[in-house]
C-alpha cells in the first residue's frame, strides 16, 4: 500500500504566511484522518524552533500546535519538521513528552553530517527519525544514495527524496530512487513541486521506481506552485489500477464544503474537485451540466454518480442513463 505523507498543515502554512491558526488546524487534522489519510506532518513551515529561531512567526508556538495537535496522536502518525539549524533538544523533548509521532529532519543534499547529532538527539528522546535530503538534485543519483546512506548509519528509519523547486523529471526521479534503493534498506520517500506541472507524474514514477512513500498536500498547497495534490495524486493512484485504503470521496467533500471556502481569501485551488472527478472517470465536461441536473434533482451524490455512468457509457451518456444510475444510488 502507498504510503502518503501529507503535508498540507505544514507545508501548506506557507500559503496563508507561516502556518495555520488552531481551528483550520483542528479542521485540516481532522478531514485527513476522516478520509483515512493516517502519516501528517504539521507545525511551522520551517519546522520545530522555526519561531524562536526568527524565520517567520507562525501563529502558534511549537507549545500551543503540540498541544492541540496531541488528541489526533493515537489516530495518526503525527509528526512535524525540523533542521539541525532550528531544532534544539529541549523542544525535542517537549515533543517526545507530548508523543509526537515523528520528527523529520530536513537537511541540504551534500550536508548530511550536520543531521548526526541531531538524529542521536531525536532517537534517544524514543520519536521516531525521518529524513529528506532537501534540493536532491544538486548531486547526482549516486551521491545523493551516498549521502542517504549516512543518514541512515546515523539512524535515520527513513528518507525522501526532495525535489524543492520542481526541477526534476520523471525519468530523473526513477533514477534517484533507484540509486537509492541499492544503498539503503529503510523507506524512500519523494517530494516534488510542481513548477514543471510534473509533481504528480514524479510521484508516479518514483512509486514504479521503488519508493514506498509520497509526501502530497491537500489542494496542492505549499510554497511556491505547490506540492503534489493530495486528492489528485489518490485519483491517479485509482486511474492506475492502485488498490489504495484512502477515501477520495470524503476528502473531496471536505475540499468543496469546508476548505476551499475557508481559503479563498488567500488561495485558489487549480484543479477543483469536479474537474478531478472528470479526469478519473473519463467524462467529458460538456456533460457535466446534465449530470449535475440530475444529481441535484434525485439529492445523489454527484461524483458518485459521474463515476458510476461514466463507467458504462464516457462517449455520450443519455440523461435516462443518468436518471437510471441515480435511482439505483
Amino acid at each position: 500500500m502507498v504510503e502518503l505523507l501529507d503535508c498540507t498543515l505544514r507545508d501548506g502554512g506557507n500559503v496563508v504566511g507561516a502556518g495555520f491558526p488552531k481551528e483550520l488546524t483542528e479542521k485540516i487534522m481532522k478531514g485527513l484522518i476522516d478520509s483515512n489519510i493516517k502519516v501528517i506532518e504539521y507545525g511551522h513551515p520551517s519546522g520545530l524552533g522555526g519561531n524562536k529561531a526568527g524565520v517567520k512567526n507562525a501563529p502558534l508556538s511549537d507549545e500551543e500546535y503540540l498541544e492541540i495537535g496531541s488528541p489526533y496522536f493515537s489516530q495518526a502518525e503525527v509528526g512535524m519538521f525540523c533542521q539541525p539549524k532550528h531544532a534544539t533538544i529541549s523542544e525535542i523533548k517537549l515533543a517526545a513528552q507530548k508523543g509526537l509521532g515523528f520528527l523529520r529532519v530536513g537537511i541540504n543534499a551534500g550536508d548530511s553530517a550536520k543531521a548526526k547529532d541531531l538524529i542521536k538527539e531525536i532517537r534517544g528522546c524514543g520519536i521516531k527519525v525521518r529524513t529528506s535530503l532537501m534540493k536532491g538534485y544538486i548531486l547526482p543519483p549516486d551521491e545523493l544514495a551516498e549521502e542517504a546512506r549516512s543518514l541512515e548509519r546515523y539512524g535515520a528509519q527513513a528518507v525522501t527524496i526532495m525535489d524543492s523547486a520542481g526541477y526534476m523529471l520523471p525519468d530523473e526521479v526513477k533514477k534517484y530512487v533507484e540509486a537509492m534503493i541499492k544503498k539503503v534498506s529503510i523507506p524512500i520517500g519523494f517530494h516534488g513541486h510542481n513548477n514543471l506541472g510534473l509533481a504528480v507524474a514524479n510521484g508516479l514514477a518514483a512509486l514504479q521506481a521503488g519508493a514506498t512513500s509520497i509526501d502530497c498536500g491537500v489542494m496542492g498547497m505549499a510554497r511556491s506552485v505547490g506540492n503534489i495534490p493530495t486528492e489528485v495524486f489518490i485519483a491517479a493512484l485509482l486511474r492506475s489500477g492502485e488498490s489504495v485504503e484512502y477515501d477520495l470521496f470524503s476528502l473531496l467533500s471536505f475540499i468543496d464544503k469546508d476548505l476551499a471556502q475557508d481559503l479563498q481569501h488567500c488561495y485558489h485551488n487549480p484543479n477543483p474537485p469536479e474537474q478531478l472527478i472528470l479526469g478519473l472517470s473519463g467524462c467529458h465536461s460538456s456533460f457535466l451540466p446534465l449530470f449535475k441536473g440530475v444529481a441535484e434533482a434525485s439529492s445523489v451524490d454527484l461524483y458518485k454518480l459521474i463515476i458510476n455512468v461514466s463507467a458504462q457509457n464516457m462517449k455520450a451518456p443519455t440523461k435516462e442513463l443518468i436518471e437510471e444510475f441515480a435511482k439505483r444510488l
